[in-house]
């Protein structure tokens, strides 16, 4: 066909794995397909791969065009899971593991010195002989590496020295700026090492994706990478995945105001001030949980009342915004956390419902609720603001009112659709 294009995407995280960075690529993809570009996925075999989180529903959503390839790789993450009788594999930055024993802290040196950038490395040597083999025997018109792992941008790397091909880098996450950067005993030729890594990507690749335009300013600063080689293309939420779409804004027929939250919430999640807020509502609010929350916040949240469904499939946590009144987002409490946006808040915006977000009200994140007229920001400590606004929830939902009117033509510009024909005009 005379128009069509041909990309390599290369991912380690591809269905069964689970997570937002998963979905990115998997509605990207799907999308692409219907804009005349034929679509191949190398990714690593789950048989042998250590993924934090599974989720076998996304196999469904996998579009019958798009070709996956899958490889072998060694995996030192299985190796820690056996060594330190864990049952999941780590989360970036350890987020999911507290009061590591000696074993454990042993077993973070050796990864932060000798796995760099990260222990998914060994995937590399099998994903690039699989690449070089398919650019060798076929055309392809664009390469795609998107990370966490940023192990995988070293693919990419390699291939683009190697064949004349345009190289696309889709860097979800900041790399050796990452909040948890600091909880890794690196040693000073280690981080130099990573630093070099991170700075070979970033100037050689053809275009580069980020997903804020904090992350944007910071990769800005690593060695000569101009301005307009930077695309900011922030995850989106598909419109697919809500049934009741153009109505999403009602109020859930229970009694009292259901309040959610999904995906992880780690001890870098404050919830100090909402749990203060939440003592002048006591008995007119549900709280409902939904992905890791650490043992600390489930502890402290416990007291309110609140439900802690674990991790469940991504059709269950759609159903969950559904039902819900409210979504709680709240952002980490750490350096440099205006650029942090995360997959939920899209699909917060997909449900159309009223978002109650604490974080930074001058972040990327605020500023995009506050665009769509989504919800309402506070700061980490305004106690009397979140009081406020939960008062006026639950009065709302007693008279049967809407709890949200949000910009319909703002949100929708965060759909999977229309951001994939972002990364359509990316591809020379």
């Amino acid at each position: 066909m005379k128009d069509e294009k041909h990309i390599l995407l290369i991912t380690y995280y591809w269905p069964p794995s689970g997570g937002a960075g998963v979905q990115r690529w998997l509605k990207m993809l799907n999308y692409l397909t219907e804009e005349n570009v034929v679509c191949t996925v190398l990714t690593v075999d789950p048989k042998v791969a250590s993924y934090p989180i599974l989720d076998d529903s996304l196999i469904a959503d996998i579009s019958p065009k798009i070709r996956v390839i899958r490889t072998l790789t060694r995996e030192p993450m299985n190796a820690y899971k056996k060594l330190t009788r864990s049952k999941e594999a780590p989360y970036a930055g350890f987020a999911n593991e507290r009061s590591p024993s000696i074993t454990k802290r042993f077993s973070r040196w050796i990864r932060a010195n000798f796995f760099i950038p990260d222990a998914r490395k060994g995937w590399n040597k099998f994903a690039y002989k699989e690449a070089h083999s398919l650019l060798s025997n076929e055309h392809f018109d664009a390469i795609i590496t998107t990370s966490p792992p940023h192990s995988t941008q070293l693919i990419g790397l390699k291939l683009k020295k190697k064949f004349p091909i345009q190289w696309i880098a889709d860097l979800r996450d900041p790399w050796t700026d990452i909040y948890y950067s600091k909880f890794f005993p690196q040693t000073k030729w280690a981080k130099k090492k990573d630093l070099k890594y991170e700075r070979s990507v970033l100037e050689n690749a053809d275009e580069v994706i980020v997903v804020s335009q904090a992350i944007k300013s910071i990769f800005q600063q690593k060695g000569s990478v101009s301005s307009e080689k930077i695309h900011i293309i922030p995850n989106g939420f598909d419109h697919k995945d809500f049934t009741s779409f153009s109505n999403n804004n009602e109020s859930s027929p229970q009694e009292k105001l259901q309040i959610s939250y999904t995906g992880t919430l780690s001890d870098q999640y404050p919830v100090d001030t909402l749990c203060k807020a939440l003592d002048e509502v006591i008995g007119k609010v549900e709280l409902n949980f939904v992905g890791k929350v650490s043992e600390k916040a489930m502890h402290v949240l416990s007291k309110y009342g609140a439900q802690f469904k674990g991790y469940v499939e991504h059709n269950e946590s759609i159903a969950e915004l559904e039902n819900a009144d409210v979504l709680l987002l709240i952002i980490p409490n750490i350096e440099k956390n205006e650029g942090i946006l995360t997959g939920k808040l899209f699909e917060y915006l997909g449900s159309h419902k009223s978002i109650l977000f604490i974080g930074p009200p001058n972040g990327d994140a605020a500023q995009i609720i506050r665009k769509c007229k989504a919800g309402a920001i506070f700061d980490f400590h305004d106690y009397q603001g979140i009081v406020d606004y939960l008062n006026a929830a639950i009065l709302k939902k007693q008279n049967n009112t809407p709890l949200n009117d949000p910009n319909l033509e703002e949100v929708s510009q965060y759909t999977r659709k229309k951001l994939a024909r972002k990364i359509m005009e990316l591809i020379k």
